[in-house]
């Protein structure tokens, strides 16, 4: 969420901003609501004082053996008024919020303009693409042997966008997931964390995906929600907390499945697991101190980078533009793995920073003795790696010309001192 201040005292450059991210706002209905709430702010606080001075009269009133019944019908009719005058300014500030709650954040100075993924701009690349003497095979066709991904079976349990992993798949996938763990906790410093899975709906909106994402989400009977992301419970462990500016930056790690409807997405990638209805991540989030929060995204982008430079897949860093960015970031970056099977780069990580937008819906803040008040914190996250993902540039960069996978040699470890599974 934006800072109010922004709509009051900078509208007109504020939906400026705010088109350069694809969101129109209504300047005019804005101001409408605005001044509506200047007016009737200003006869709350009228209404209060006059009810005070006539309070006060009461007492006076009656030690001089007045008829204080008057004053105290007045003070009724006052609290009346005041009553109801509050109920609609309660109703004016709750339309506003509803506005704001589907606002984007609004975009740091640096990120470039664009309108979508076009106009995203290359950063940097690592590694060397692969060369192979004989036919690619895709992640679906290597896969396919002995079975080791099966679409198949799990649409006949769940429907399409599933994929069941078998053997030494499944172990692969959790050989990634494990090394992923430990680089971030025994590297760079992240505590790991066991998440919920089922979230409530504070949460939801404290991190941004509602109201504008309810579509994308799996909602229970009893309104809780799967969540589509680690982000959501580990960024809300600070949600209505105040944490001592020596306490940060606090760095979260978990894995965890996600699971999201991928609505608006029917007709890609319907085959294989580049898009799924469930995947698993390993995710990082940072709540940090708003000075080093850039800083921070910066780090953050290297861990995410240190994964697939480990495992020797070759990537790109992009920085999304304006118009490509997530709803609650300021700034992104996406790692992007090439992918033999498609002969391109494909996202396989986020990074974000969220500056104080997630904060502030939250109400995240730190003590500094620096300020009287507590402060809104800065937070960032950022995908370290998605497993399927993963899964997918090792089955493709390291296949052999019968379709058997190599394994990379820092994931041997995690499977027995396998080298390499068999077609």
């Amino acid at each position: 969420m934006l800072d109010p201040q922004l709509f009051r005292n900078a509208l007109a450059d504020t939906a400026a901003k705010l088109k350069q991210r694809g969101y129109e706002l209504d300047q005019d209905a804005w101001s409408a609501l605005e001044a509506q709430r200047k007016a009737i702010q200003i006869k709350t606080e009228q209404l209060q004082n006059e009810r005070t001075v006539k309070s006060k009269s009461i007492g006076q009133a009656k030690s001089r053996g007045e008829d204080i019944q008057p004053l105290l019908d007045a003070v009724a009719n006052l609290g009346s008024e005041l009553d109801a005058a509050k109920q609609e300014l309660k109703g004016i500030m709750e339309q506003m919020e509803q506005i704001t709650l589907y606002v984007p954040n609004i975009a740091h100075a640096d990120v470039p303009l664009g309108k979508d993924e076009d106009d995203n701009v290359e950063v940097r690349t690592w590694g060397t693409i692969p060369s192979f003497d004989f036919e690619i095979k895709d992640h679906i066709e290597l896969g396919q042997k002995k079975k080791l991904l099966d679409a198949e079976s799990a649409a006949n349990l769940s429907g399409s966008r599933f994929t069941l992993l078998r053997s030494d798949m499944a172990l692969l996938h959790r050989a990634l997931a494990q090394f992923m763990l430990d680089m971030h906790t025994g590297q760079h410093g992240y505590t790991e964390y066991y998440v919920p899975y089922l979230v409530n709906s504070a949460a939801m909106t404290g991190s941004g995906q509602l109201p504008k994402f309810a579509d994308d989400a799996f909602i229970t009977e009893d309104d809780r929600y799967l969540i589509p992301t680690a982000e959501v419970p580990l960024t809300n462990l600070v949600a209505d907390q105040i944490v001592e500016a020596s306490e940060l930056p606090l760095k979260l790690t978990a894995h965890t499945p996600c699971f999201r409807r991928e609505a608006g997405s029917y007709g890609q990638d319907t085959k294989g697991m580049i898009r799924q209805h469930q995947f698993e991540k390993v995710e990082m989030v940072q709540i940090v101190h708003p000075e080093q929060s850039y800083a921070a995204l910066e780090e953050m982008t290297a861990h995410a980078e240190a994964i697939l430079k480990a495992l020797e897949l070759p990537y790109r860093v992009i920085v999304l533009c304006t118009g490509d960015m997530g709803f609650g970031a300021a700034k992104t970056y996406d790692l992007e793995v090439w992918l033999p099977g498609q002969s391109c780069y494909r996202e396989i990580s986020s990074v974000s920073n969220c500056e104080a937008f997630q904060a502030r819906r939250m109400l995240a803040r730190y003590r500094d003795p620096e300020h009287k008040k507590p402060q809104l914190v800065h937070t960032l996250n950022g995908s370290g790696l998605a497993v399927g993902r993963t899964l997918i540039a090792v089955m493709e960069n390291y296949q052999t010309a019968d379709g058997s996978i190599e394994v990379p040699k820092v994931l041997q470890q995690y499977m027995g001192g396998r080298e390499i599974i068999n077609a």
